[in-house]
């Protein structure tokens, strides 16, 4: 096999992003059992999140764009949350089509409770990890994703 011709930083962001996938995979997994016992699952609960985030409600495609999704998936989890009584929908002055999603009272309280898991949960994942080490990669993951923006 013929090794493609990469710059350092070429090979290093590679070996990166092959780890991102594999840590990835297994924050998907390891949220999916953290919060099991609340009916949830990780991407339910990033939706329920990226709701409670939010200034005010806000159409789906806008809660797709933040959680870097697609609007399709995002719809389709929104609606399995609707179903469940943890979201609804409300009328945009905006637009028509395209409805507000809110958190009802009942799905607050389930995001909440998933926080309350995720507070220890997130201090174990830190272990051996100094605040600096924490922001450095943070900053790479931002800078990474502007790269990935850009022409």
């Amino acid at each position: 096999m013929v090794k493609p011709k990469r710059t350092g930083a070429g090979d290093a962001v590679t070996k990166l992003v092959l780890d991102l996938f594999r840590l990835n995979n297994q924050l998907l997994a390891a949220g999916d059992r953290l919060v099991a016992g609340l009916g949830l699952t990780s991407a339910r609960w990033q939706v329920l999140g990226a709701i409670a985030a939010a200034d005010r409600p806000q159409p789906v495609a806008w809660l797709a764009r933040d959680l870097g999704a697609h609007r399709q998936n995002v719809q389709r989890i929104v609606n399995d949350l609707a179903r469940e009584g943890l979201v609804a929908f409300e009328a945009n002055p905006h637009h028509r089509k395209a409805q507000l999603v809110l958190l009802t009272k009942e799905g607050k309280q389930r995001f909440e409770a998933a926080m309350r898991l995720q507070a220890p949960w997130s201090d174990r994942l830190s272990a051996g990890l100094s605040v600096d080490d924490l922001e450095t990669a943070h900053r790479v993951m931002l800078i990474m994703r502007g790269n990935l923006k850009a022409p």
